[in-house]
C-alpha cells in the first residue's frame, strides 16, 4: 500500500516566516503583566530567528508619544529600522503588509504589546488577508489580565495559532544535531 504522509500545513517553515514585533515600547513596558516575561521571550525569538537567518520586523505605535522600541531589544535589532505608525492594527502601517508579501512570507510570528488592541487587531487583518499568525503566548501582553486572555482566545477562534516562543523556534528546527540546534538551545537555557 502506497500512503503519501505529509507534515500539518500549520507547522511553521523557515522560507515563509517572519517575526514582527508589535510596539515594545518603553512607555507601554512598565504598565503591562509580566513585562520581564515578555523582554525575556521577545530577546529569545530575536536571537533564535537571527541564528536560522529570518526576517524581523518591529513596530512603533505613535514613537512621539509613546518612545521608541525598548533598548533590551535594540541592541537585538541593530540594522533594522523601526516601522511607525498611528494606526492601531499595522494593516494601516503604509505598505507593510505588501512588504510581507513581496518577500514570500506567508507566516507572521508575532509578539508585542498589548494583546488586546495593537496585537490583536493586526493579528485579525493578517488573517483577514490569508497569513498564517503564530501568536507567542509569552511574549505579548496587557495591562489587565482579562483583556489578554480574552483576546488570546478570540485570535484563537479567527483562526490563529497560539503557542510559545520555545515551541516556535524548535517548529523552525525541525532537526536536532545541527549547529542551528546548539545555538538554539543555548537561547533558550
Amino acid at each position: 500500500m502506497n500512503v503519501t504522509l505529509q507534515r500539518n500545513n500549520k507547522i511553521l517553515l523557515r522560507d515563509t516566516s517572519a517575526l514582527l514585533l508589535i510596539d515594545i515600547q518603553e512607555k507601554i513596558l512598565p504598565v503591562v503583566n509580566n513585562p520581564t516575561q515578555l523582554i525575556k521571550n521577545t530577546l529569545k525569538l530575536i536571537r533564535g530567528f537571527k541564528v536560522l537567518n529570518i526576517p524581523i520586523f518591529y513596530t512603533e505605535q505613535y514613537p512621539k508619544g509613546l518612545g521608541s522600541t525598548s533598548e533590551a531589544l535594540l541592541t537585538e535589532l541593530q540594522g533594522l529600522s523601526p516601522i511607525q505608525k498611528m494606526s492601531f492594527s499595522c494593516y494601516g502601517a503604509g505598505n507593510f503588509f505588501t512588504r510581507l508579501i513581496d518577500n514570500n512570507v506567508s507566516q507572521v510570528v508575532v509578539a508585542g504589546i498589548e494583546s488586546h488592541v495593537c496585537v490583536q487587531q493586526t493579528v485579525l487583518d493578517l488573517v483577514a488577508n490569508n497569513f498564517q499568525v503564530n501568536v507567542a503566548a509569552d511574549a505579548v501582553s496587557s495591562r489587565n489580565d482579562l483583556d489578554y486572555k480574552i483576546s488570546l482566545e478570540r485570535m484563537r477562534i479567527h483562526g490563529t495559532e497560539i503557542t510559545t516562543s520555545e515551541a516556535i523556534l524548535f517548529e523552525l528546527l525541525v532537526n536536532c544535531g545541527t549547529d542551528e540546534f546548539r545555538e538554539i538551545s543555548k537561547i533558550i537555557k
